[in-house]
């Protein structure tokens, strides 16, 4: 059903009221509502996250998901297969068709990278949705999903997730905005040009260390983190790997704070994949979304020690063997080219100090910060490749 204007339950808050989406010139909406009723801020991630997969199909000529939450993506990722251990970090190692359906490949990354940040997201596919990727979304928790279109199985099976009231959007691929774009604040409106900056390998052409070797794998997960980053809220940083994002750092004041926070994620992901943390014994009864918090408490020692007598029970059938610091280091040793984004120059070396913990080995930069020479000095020591894109991606 197509229509000019959708009323909204609310806005940001449930005090925020009327709220509406709608076209300034009275032209027809490019979305249409295929089950659901979906809100204010899933509208704001479905078009954001639409944008991201569109852009990202572009660039690498393969399927492409994102995963959002509060207009920002936990993770987006291109179709490749997974590994099988990553398909069992993932939890989707019990799917045989998984490896015949590309999109549900980069859904099954996307989703997997950061389960618990992505725990009640918004899916945005770049292609139309098939019945693995569909039988994929609804065993997770998810607000709705956005996509081209939906075969007739794959539909049929989102309508019954949320008891029937799972949103599903289907958006015109071909529909392209206006050129300038507006947006109020206090009263007051602010106008501006659309960000269409196409990002492709020809942001990748200046590199400026001593190593120039940038192989083609490291050139698409450079890709993969810069349109991640075009559509993350400043600041941001972005580790990928393998054709997906493995830690976004987001919204952070200190661009320190962004590549620590994304760093931390990125060790997460790949701790996930550890053969301790795969052969964690769970209770049968213990669901998918407990599973993940257990998982990151295992690895990172939060506020309770699932390992502890009197603890373990409530999760496993016996008590687990304990994930060392030495274990840590020992196995995120063996991550080694790992990719790293920036929406803006990195204005100290610390960030590649820690970039370098975290197994990076390819950097994507605009450049232009007084301590370049410094932060270019910190990569040659490592034998890293920095490449200034001059462009810079703030997203707000």
């Amino acid at each position: 059903m197509n229509m000019k204007e959708f009323e909204l339950k609310y806005g940001c808050n449930p005090n925020q009221k009327p709220a509406k989406i709608y076209m300034a010139d009275g032209s027809e909406l490019p979305i249409t509502i295929l089950n659901g009723r979906p809100g204010y801020i899933n509208f704001l991630d479905a078009l954001n996250s639409w944008q991201l997969v569109k852009e990202l199909k572009e660039a690498t000529g393969m399927a492409a998901v994102t995963s959002f939450k509060h207009v920002s993506p936990t993770s987006a990722a291109v179709g490749k297969v997974l590994p099988e251990n990553l398909k069992k970090a993932c939890f989707v190692d019990d799917v045989p068709e998984l490896d015949d359906s590309p999109l549900a490949c980069a859904y099954a990354r996307a989703r997997g990278t950061d389960r618990m940040c992505s725990f009640g997201d918004w899916v945005a596919l770049s292609d139309v949705c098939d019945v693995t990727t569909a039988k994929l979304i609804a065993r997770e928790v998810s607000d709705g999903v956005i996509a081209p279109g939906y075969s007739e199985e794959a539909l049929a099976i989102l309508k019954t997730k949320r008891k029937g009231g799972y949103n599903v959007v289907a958006i015109d691929p071909d529909y392209v905005p206006a050129e300038q774009e507006t947006k109020q604040v206090f009263g007051i409106t602010f106008q501006q040009g659309r960000n269409n900056f196409k990002i492709g390998e020809q942001l990748l052409q200046n590199i400026v260390t001593k190593n120039k070797d940038l192989p083609e794998s490291a050139k698409i997960d450079l890709i993969v983190a810069l349109i991640t980053l075009k559509y993350t809220q400043s600041n941001s940083v972005c580790f990928a790997y393998d054709g997906q994002a493995v830690g976004v750092g987001a919204g952070q004041q200190s661009r320190i704070h962004c590549t620590r926070l994304a760093g931390s994620k990125a060790d997460t992901f790949f701790l996930r994949q550890h053969p301790k943390t795969l052969s964690l014994p769970f209770r049968a009864d213990l669901g998918r979304p407990n599973r993940d918090n257990v998982i990151d408490g295992y690895i990172n020692g939060n506020e309770e020690d699932v390992c502890a007598d009197g603890i373990w029970q409530s999760y496993f059938t016996r008590q687990p063997d304990r994930l060392t610091e030495e274990d840590k280091r020992e196995f995120l040793s063996k991550f080694d080219g790992v990719s790293l984004g920036s929406d803006a120059f990195f204005p100290f070396p610390d960030n590649i100090k820690r970039a370098k913990a975290s197994g990076v080995k390819y950097i994507a930069q605009p450049g232009g910060s007084i301590r370049d020479d410094l932060v270019i000095e910190e990569c040659d020591k490592d034998g890293m490749v920095m490449a200034f894109t001059g462009m810079r991606l703030f997203h707000h």
